[in-house]
């Protein structure tokens, strides 16, 4: 077999926005002080190495958006320009707080152990504290969503969010030529499904996935003979592995 004569191969890089404001204030949606230098690092890291994007993509949200005008801000200063952003709404992470709001109260209904972290957050007075418990008390909720044991019209469902980030991830990919880049700034959700896609793994295994890649990290996929291949998982060499930096929320 000639490898010359395969095609050439298709790169799709997934980005996790920067830390958001994580149980500071009023929205989540919005990155942190810390948030805003990830995404400097990694748009300098990229312009440092010369790295091009034939499409550049964003979800809706300002996280999302914020982290990639950044990151193009600091390519630009190392003399590398990105086409403009175009948003895609399918691009945005599954609806977290509808999850626990509208599912989590009949789930508190049916089990001991989510009750108990109910509570418990509600009377944790530190922070660190909050945060540990809510993240494990999300977790727990949105499995069973994921399983489908709770449901609600008002909330997207696990197998739609799934299904409009495979299209999400297709129409990506249209608009570039065999051999080019595309670049989408989105969430941890999205960046599991799409590993998903290339894995063909499990439910659960791919919400686990979802809480996996670090603040401002890179997952890469090749695309030849119209199948998606995983390249590299959660990647942040712009981090330099300082601890400091490193951040899930």
């Amino acid at each position: 077999m000639s490898w010359a004569l395969d095609p050439p191969v298709t790169t799709l890089v997934l980005v996790r926005h920067g830390q958001a404001s994580y149980l500071e204030g009023d929205s989540y949606d919005r990155l942190s002080p810390l948030g805003e230098r990830q995404a400097r690092l990694l748009g300098a890291h990229w312009g440092r190495l010369g790295v091009r994007f034939d499409a550049v993509y964003s979800g809706p949200a300002e996280r999302h958006r914020r982290t990639a005008e950044i990151a193009a801000a600091a390519a630009a200063e190392h003399g590398l320009g990105w086409p403009e952003v175009r948003i895609l709404q399918e691009f945005d992470e599954f609806p977290g707080e509808e999850i626990m709001r509208r599912l989590g109260p009949p789930l508190v209904e049916r089990h001991t152990h989510i009750r108990e972290m109910f509570a418990a957050f509600r009377n944790a007075r530190d922070k660190q504290e909050r945060k540990r418990i809510l993240d494990r008390l999300f977790y727990e909720v949105a499995l069973r969503w994921v399983d489908g044991e709770v449901s609600s019209p008002e909330v997207e469902s696990w197998t739609e969010f799934y299904a409009r980030v495979q299209r999400a991830v297709e129409e990506a990919l249209r608009a570039v030529q065999p051999g080019g880049r595309a670049v989408v700034f989105t969430s941890g959700g999205p960046t599991a499904v799409a590993a998903s896609l290339a894995l063909d793994i499990p439910a659960r295994k791919t919400l686990e996935l979802a809480f996996s890649p670090r603040n401002a990290s890179f997952t890469e996929f090749f695309v030849t003979r119209g199948s998606l291949r995983l390249s590299a998982f959660n990647r942040y060499p712009h981090l330099d592995g300082r601890r400091d930096l490193l951040t899930y929320r």
